[in-house]
C-alpha cells in the first residue's frame, strides 16, 4: 500500500503561481510513476501530468503545456507540480496518483485525497 497526501492548494488570482506537492509513504520502494489529475466541478477527472520513476520522461495535457512542470524527489519520495500562469479554468481538486507510467487513470492504482485550487479571474 502507498498512502498519497498532496498539498500547497489555495485560492490565487490568474496568471500567479502556485507548486503543489504530494508525499508518500508506505510501499514507497517500489519503482511507481506519479501522476497528478485534476477534476473541476460537474467535469470528469482528467490527465494533467506524469512522470516517470526516474525523472526522465515527463507527459503533459496540452492545456497545461508551458505553464506547468511535473518533478519528483525519490529520496524524499515526493512528486511535484508547479503550476505558474494560472487560468480560472485550471480551478478544480487536484489528486496525486501513483502506478504505472500512464495519461489514463486506470494506470494508477493509488490516490491522494485532493488539494483544491481556485484561480480568479
Amino acid at each position: 500500500q502507498v498512502q498519497l497526501v498532496e498539498s500547497g492548494g489555495g485560492s490565487v488570482q490568474a496568471g500567479d503561481s502556485l507548486r503543489l506537492s504530494c508525499a508518500a509513504s508506505g510501499r514507497t520502494s517500489r519503482r511507481y510513476a506519479m501522476g497528478w489529475f485534476r477534476q473541476a466541478p460537474g467535469k470528469e477527472r482528467e490527465f494533467v501530468a506524469a512522470i516517470s520513476w526516474s525523472g526522465i520522461s515527463t507527459y503533459y495535457t496540452n492545456s497545461v503545456k508551458g505553464r506547468f512542470t511535473i518533478s519528483r524527489d525519490n529520496a524524499e519520495n515526493k512528486v511535484y507540480l508547479q503550476m505558474n500562469s494560472l487560468k480560472a479554468e485550471d480551478t478544480a481538486v487536484y489528486y496525486c496518483a501513483a502506478g504505472s507510467e500512464s495519461t489514463g487513470a486506470r494506470g494508477y492504482d493509488y490516490w491522494g485525497q485532493g488539494t483544491q485550487v481556485t484561480v480568479s479571474s
